[in-house]
C-alpha cells in the first residue's frame, strides 16, 4: 500500500474523538487502534463485552460507497474525511 495512503489513516486516526467508517452500508464507529500495510483495525463499543474489533481492508476504505467520519468536539458532530 501506497506511504501516501498510510499518512492519510494516520491523519484519520488522530482526529477527533472517535471514527466512523461506512463501507457499503456497514457502520463501524469507535477508535483507530492499529494500522499494518494492508489494513486497519478498529475497535468498537464501550466495554470488553459490548465491543469488537474489526480489521478492514485498505482495497475495501478505497470503494467509491466508503465514507469516513470523525468526531469533532468543538460543534459536537460528524466530519467527513478525505483519503
Amino acid at each position: 500500500m501506497s506511504e501516501a495512503l498510510i499518512e492519510r489513516l494516520v491523519t484519520f486516526a488522530e482526529s477527533g474523538n472517535q471514527q466512523k467508517i461506512i463501507i457499503n452500508g456497514t457502520s463501524y464507529q469507535g477508535w483507530i487502534m492499529e494500522i499494518t500495510e494492508d489494513a486497519l483495525l478498529i475497535s468498537t463499543g464501550f466495554a470488553d463485552k459490548s465491543g469488537k474489533d474489526f480489521w478492514l481492508k485498505f482495497t475495501d476504505l478505497e470503494l467509491e460507497t466508503t465514507e469516513l467520519f470523525y468526531w469533532d468536539t468543538r460543534p459536537n458532530e460528524w466530519v467527513p474525511f478525505t483519503l
